[in-house]
């Protein structure tokens, strides 16, 4: 069973731009409601979905990566697939539809 990867600066290249597998990263803070409210979908769909790699990155800790991909609203989803941004979604979404949105972009 999958679990959420925590990313921080340091480790974002090995675990996100190097991965084998497709990455879905969720860019958030704690203080963000619509980022809360994905959290335990991500959750779900990192141990429902083995052809994933489901991460987040807290973007008030962590701002050189938030910063290089010009994320600002929160929460913003992109889909990285052999290190390119290959999808792109910002603002919270229902189970089925952040499901459909990684399959059609994996």
């Amino acid at each position: 069973m999958a679990e959420v990867i925590h990313v921080n600066d340091d480790d974002f290249e090995a675990q996100v731009i190097k991965s084998e597998l497709p990455v879905l990263l969720d860019f958030w803070a704690p203080w963000c409601g619509p980022c809360r409210s994905i959290t335990p979908i991500l959750e779900e769909l990192a141990s429902e979905m083995e052809n994933v790699k489901i991460c987040k990155v807290n973007i008030d800790d962590n701002t050189v990566w938030a910063s290089k991909f010009g994320v600002m609203s929160i929460p913003t989803l992109l889909i990285f697939k052999n290190g390119e941004v290959v999808g792109k979604q910002i603002g919270a979404l229902r189970k089925d539809d952040l499901k459909a949105f990684i399959e059609s972009h994996i």
